[in-house]
């Protein structure tokens, strides 16, 4: 399905951190053959026929697992949904051992959720220890890593800019803030990592409450790729991409912002303030939106300058796209 001549390596996907610029290519080159598939009338192709998809979400989630599911149905895998609440978990089985019941039912490949951190890593090892050739994709775990969301963010940026032929190179030296919760936020980590490797310059803002002053010792080190900023204007200023992220409540162990009234205030993104950005900036939100907080609703459902919907269409696309990649690597 892709036109590339590289040849995928990696068995996991578990985080972006190491990911190279010609990987992210490679990945975007092949989700825009699946974009494409997705607008046919018939929008299924054998690429996975005969591979069992296994969508292990620990934690709650509509958006990304109902667009992995529908990915690999696209792809014409076969679809295991686990649930939680109806699981063995409950009567006192590890997540191990139900992985290794997933497997012995013959999964090829584990999407994995987690609330905690480190959960995707720890199943990739023991299905690498035994040998048993699955694959591992991360679909968030914790405060860790989101590579799938950052993937679809990159992917719609960058066709944002050239449609057919969306890559990396694209980014350089564009300016993309990154405003709202980011000490609780997966998707931000994942994204300042795919962003700069990009080319882009990445800008973080938010309250010193939801972005601590460690941030600011690691951008010192980021060859001038990330900034820290703990008020909007500075950060947006200029901006060609603004991504604000969801204030993350059951992730909060403290009152860390005053009211959400003051923070949209502060930080929130309205007409007025994105006055100061490029005049053709767009604007992006992993999802789900809390409307009048972290976006004016006007904002929201402007057609020239919300991108929301686009990245819940390319988001099916990019996970085909990995799902793709990593399930057709089995066969070399």
């Amino acid at each position: 399905m892709t036109t590339t001549t590289q040849v995928w390596t990696r068995r996991h996907i578990l985080s972006l951190m190491d990911f190279s610029v010609a990987e992210l290519d490679m990945i975007l080159q092949t989700a825009v053959s699946f974009r494409d598939v997705l607008s046919r009338r018939m929008k299924k192709v054998p690429a996975l026929q005969g591979q069992v998809v296994t969508n292990m979400f620990f934690e709650p989630s509509t958006r990304t697992r109902s667009s992995f599911e529908l990915a690999a149905k696209r792809l014409s895998a076969d679809v295991m949904n686990f649930s939680p609440s109806s699981s063995s978990l409950s009567k006192g089985e590890t997540i191990l051992d139900t992985a290794k019941t997933y497997l012995a039912m013959g999964a090829d490949i584990m999407v994995i959720r987690h609330k905690q951190s480190g959960v995707p890593q720890a199943i990739a090892q023991e299905m690498d220890r035994i040998k048993s050739g699955v694959s591992v994709l991360n679909a968030g775990d914790g405060r860790h890593a989101h590579p799938s969301q950052a993937l679809l963010d990159l992917f719609t940026i960058c066709r944002v800019i050239d449609p057919d032929n969306p890559s990396c190179a694209l980014l350089k030296d564009k300016k993309i803030a990154i405003v709202g919760d980011i000490v609780h936020s997966r998707v931000a980590r994942s994204n300042i990592w795919s962003l700069m490797a990009a080319g882009a310059e990445v800008h973080l803002a938010a309250p010193p409450t939801l972005l601590p002053e460690f941030f600011r010792d690691f951008a010192q080190g980021s060859d001038g790729k990330l900034f820290v900023h703990w008020e909007i204007d500075e950060a947006i200023t200029d901006a060609d991409f603004v991504m604000t992220l969801r204030l993350q409540h059951e992730r909060m162990t403290a009152h860390l912002l005053p009211s959400l009234r003051e923070y949209h205030q502060g930080f929130g993104i309205t007409a007025k303030r994105l006055k100061s950005c490029k005049p053709d900036v767009k604007v992006l939100h992993p999802g789900p939106v809390n409307r009048g907080v972290e976006l004016a609703s006007d904002i929201m459902d402007h057609p020239a300058l919300s991108l929301i919907s686009e990245q819940v269409t390319n988001g099916v696309a990019v996970r085909m796209a990995l799902l793709y990649l990593i399930g057709s690597s089995k066969k070399t």
